[in-house]
Formats: structure tokens, sequence, C-alpha cells
């Protein structure tokens, strides 16, 4: 089965930088179509970035356009998210997902990790 953690959450100052990292203790990444979510207190989750499962598309969400990067290393298992230029507003639970289908509704993803706690202070 997939079992997926997160790790690389922190507290930083804005602009700063953090990378997260999603790592699959049960199976491999291959195959699976995987995500970014994060959610804020009192808020929905939302789309953060999304990787096709061969690597050959990715998408992110408008705020974070150019700020972060997401991409993923079969070998290692692992799916990575670059983080710069961090702002007050990114502060959330980032959480991973995995999934057959390539799309932005958390609904979408079978497989998620508890998440990573980032905090962005000014």
């Amino acid at each position: 089965q997939v079992y997926l953690r997160e790790s690389g959450g922190g507290l930083v100052q804005a602009g700063g930088s953090l990378k997260l990292s999603c790592v699959d203790s049960g199976r491999a990444f291959s195959g699976y179509n995987l995500a970014w979510f994060r959610q804020a207190p009192g808020k929905e989750r939302e789309i953060v970035a999304r990787i096709q499962w061969n690597g050959a598309d990715t998408y992110y969400e408008d705020s974070v356009k150019g700020r972060f990067t997401i991409s993923k290393d079969n070998s290692k298992n692992t799916m990575y998210l670059q983080m710069n230029s961090l702002k007050p507003e990114d502060t959330a639970l980032y959480i991973c997902a995995a999934g057959t289908y390539y799309l932005n509704p958390p609904s979408e993803y079978r497989y998620w990790g508890q998440g990573t706690q980032v905090t962005v202070f000014s």
C-alpha cells in the first residue's frame, strides 16, 4: 500500500526558502500523478502544484507561479516542493497526495500524507 510522509516544513522569515519532501514508504511513486496541497486553519484544502506521473507536465496555482517548483525522483520514491520568496499568506499545512488522475480537486486523489506545517512570518 501507499504510505506518504512529508518533511521539511518549519518556521521561516518572509522572503526565505524551504524545500519540502514527500516520500512513499509503501510503494514506488512511478505510475502515479502527484500533487502538493495546502490547508490553512478555517480554509478549504487547495491545490499548490502537481506533476504528471511521467514528469512530462506540471501545474502551479497562480499565487505560487515563479516562486515554487515541484519535482520528483522516482528512484527515491520522493516528491519535492522548492518554495522561494515565501510570503505570510503561504502559511499552511502542506500535504502531498498521489492518485490516478492529474487534476486539481482534492477528491481526485486517493493517497494522502499527514502534512508538514509551514509558517512564514514578517
